[in-house]
């Protein structure tokens, strides 16, 4: 049986924690030294690199991050061990690691999530965002249990994940009151040459909004693209532009910004995706929040 020297993993878990070998130091109390040989020898015995250089920084290898999640385990069950033995509460929060794509509306990323702090069981939520591709990357190596996106990942990405489909939605059109009003007579057509806020080109609705102009025969002055939706919205809510957003949200899009909807397209519609390693979602987190979406944000 092979055996894993804890000690040499401390040190691992300490520098990886702090980002050099000299913070490391002030917080072990022991010379640079002492925790470049201890690495080198955990290094060897794993039979892996567990950092590489950035600057003067030591940053985490895919191998590495998938250690120093294992070692966070470890080193929290220790501390709930001692905490035991000296008669404290124990039983922290079970950790639930989400990736969310950027293209994802915020007020959706809170829909979809909040059922899972709705659970018996308490759950720590610490959300990751970014591309859909460095995501599923981080999915990969274990860092995530999960990524919330609107598009399924494909073969292309080189990561045997599986999607969950949680849901589709129409999508619909918003602006401040007085436009709102406005616009609404004559909907859809009214649009034409209406000035509009839309996604980046990169997403998928962004493609099907495209797809349904030109057979509608429908031509808005795009003013305006952006990758952050918040953004999108805050400028929409300032009368730059009309907006999209998920009719499953407009409720609440209404009320955290203040307009009205203009319309609803049937032909367009928003999915929303979350992505595990797991062919069967097991995490009780995930499963809370699949069967929410399916129940309530999108039955």
């Amino acid at each position: 049986m092979d055996w894993l020297n804890y000690h040499h993993l401390l040190y691992f878990w300490t520098v990886a924690r702090e980002g050099t070998i000299a913070a490391a130091c002030e917080q072990l109390h022991v010379a640079q030294p002492t925790i470049s040989a201890q690495l080198r020898k955990l290094e060897t015995a794993l039979g892996h690199k567990l950092f590489k250089r950035a600057g003067r920084n030591l940053v985490l290898t895919e191998t590495g991050r998938v250690v120093y999640r294992y070692a966070d385990e470890i080193f929290s069950i220790g501390r709930d061990l001692m905490d035991t033995l000296k008669g404290r509460p124990t039983g922290g929060p079970l950790r639930f690691q989400v990736g969310v794509a950027d293209v994802v509306p915020k007020l959706m990323t809170h829909r979809l999530l909040a059922p899972a702090l709705k659970l018996k069981e308490r759950i720590q939520i610490i959300c990751y965002e970014g591309k859909p591709t460095d995501l599923l990357a981080r999915l990969a190596v274990h860092e995530l249990d999960v990524v919330l996106t609107d598009s399924p990942a494909s073969a292309e990405t080189g990561v045997r994940a599986f999607n969950h489909l949680l849901g589709e939605c129409t999508a619909s059109i918003f602006a401040p009151a007085e436009e709102a009003s406005r616009y609404r007579r004559g909907f859809p057509e009214s649009l034409d040459n209406a000035p509009m806020l839309l996604p980046t080109s990169n997403t998928m609705v962004r493609r099907a909004f495209d797809h349904w102009f030109d057979a509608a025969g429908i031509r808005p002055l795009v003013v305006g693209e952006f990758e952050d939706s918040a953004l999108l919205k805050v400028f929409g809510q300032q009368g730059a532009g009309l907006f999209p957003g998920p009719t499953a949200i407009a409720r609440q899009i209404q009320k955290q910004y203040g307009v009205r909807a203009v319309g609803e397209v049937d032909d367009v519609h928003e999915r929303f995706y979350a992505i595990s390693m797991e062919r069967r979602i097991k995490h009780p987190a995930v499963v809370a929040v699949s069967n929410a979406a399916r129940d309530r944000t999108f039955a």
